[in-house]
């Protein structure tokens, strides 16, 4: 017997929790929107804020991610081997173009320089001797005192020394430029990272990076845009070029103005994956606020937009069904509006549909409205009492 009651009364338990759950479930609609239960005139007005939707003059701007990338990157390798003798930075140094960054022990590429100069000098004295040789032979044969067989390989002696003479020119040149490679610069303006070999080992050419420099004043900020913008991206390019296309960078828990850049490069493709087409800005950077690998706010202008219908950020509402706003009524009701957004710049939302200029709409109190709900306007730009 204990065991049927003990079952009765869960059984009980479970369908009051089942009432208590459904009565909740009927304060709100379906859609994630404010529904349930109709207002009734026995309801207190509800307190509120209204502002009127207006038009204005507002700024195209469009806003998205970006991640900062160094404007060039080089890594520095050694062109000749030999053992690294020298270096000549600190890891993290700001470095200029033609600074000394690595010193290759000079000695074996000097050492062949020598043995080239020297063979020149021999070379060059031996094909004197046979260019000599070669026009008296020349003079013989004319007289018919030699035969043409001496005189061509007398000829050929003199004319492969030549060809010896014109390859140690270019061993000196070889073993010269040994010696200018053994003094690595670098070739841009920049950042060095770490350092990735250090002095005493040997190094081969190509094969060892010995240190990476980033080029970071000026730099880059790599953002893409979903493809709607595209219009007006384009349309801004062809009047003013994409240089014209001015770019605002802050940066996430950083306060002050934010950095000022310029596009760059506009991709010459839609990515068919994502449905966003990528942009590439220039920022001067002279105070290297903007850092390689960054994450950043981008805001790209693209002029103002004469007409545009704004509201108050705070009246726009997100729902399941996208976003709406409570609308006010004649007689102090209210009304539930789906709305597009164009944009959100600073305070104000742009909406491209669903509002008409001179409407009213809540920006404070929606939380007690629901469509139908009265309500008693608050003064303006205030929290007191209700207006009469």
């Amino acid at each position: 017997m204990r065991r049927n009651t003990f079952t009765v009364d869960v059984l009980a338990a479970i369908c009051v929790l089942g009432t208590v759950l459904a009565a909740g479930c009927g304060k709100s609609g379906g859609n994630g929107q404010p529904g349930g239960k109709p207002p009734t005139d026995a309801d207190p007005p509800a307190p509120v804020t209204v502002v009127g939707v207006v038009r204005k003059a507002m700024p195209i701007e469009l806003e998205t991610f970006g991640t900062v990338e160094p404007n060039a990157t080089v890594a520095v390798t050694s062109q000749v081997a030999g053992e690294l003798v020298g270096v000549h930075f600190q890891r993290g140094q700001d470095v200029r173009k033609g600074d000394l960054l690595f010193t290759i022990d000079p000695r074996p590429a000097l050492a062949k320089r020598k043995l080239a100069e020297a063979n020149l000098s021999r070379d060059k004295a031996q094909y004197e001797n046979a260019r000599k040789e070669a026009e008296r032979q020349r003079g013989l044969l004319e007289q018919k005192l030699v035969a043409q067989g001496d005189y061509d390989r007398i000829l050929t002696t003199a004319e492969s020394l030549d060809a010896t003479v014109r390859a140690d020119k270019a061993a000196i040149e070889s073993a010269r430029l040994e010696v200018l490679f053994s003094s690595i610069r670098s070739p841009i303006d920049g950042r060095t990272g770490d350092l990735l070999v250090d002095a005493g080992n040997t190094v081969q050419p190509g094969v060892q990076k010995l240190v990476v420099i980033n080029q970071v004043r000026p730099i880059r900020v790599s953002f893409s845009l979903p493809q709607r913008g595209l219009p007006k991206i384009m349309e801004r390019v062809g009047a003013a070029g994409a240089e014209g296309l001015e770019v605002h960078a802050t940066i996430p828990g950083r306060s002050g103005e934010p950095e000022k850049g310029r596009v760059a490069i506009v991709d010459n493709a839609v990515d068919r994956a994502t449905g966003t087409i990528r942009l590439w800005a220039l920022f001067p950077n002279e105070e290297s606020r903007l850092w390689p690998g960054q994450l950043i706010n981008v805001s790209l202008s693209l002029g103002m937009e004469p007409n545009a219908l704004v509201v108050p950020s705070p009246a726009v509402l997100a729902g399941q069904k996208g976003n709406y706003v409570f609308v006010a009524k004649p007689g102090d009701t209210v009304e539930i509006r789906v709305v597009e957004v164009d944009r959100t710049v600073g305070d104000d939302t742009v909406v491209s549909k669903g509002l008409e200029a001179g409407e009213r709409v809540v920006t404070d109190g929606q939380l007690r409205l629901r469509p139908g709900s009265r309500i008693a306007v608050r003064p303006e730009g205030g929290n007191g009492a209700p207006r009469p």
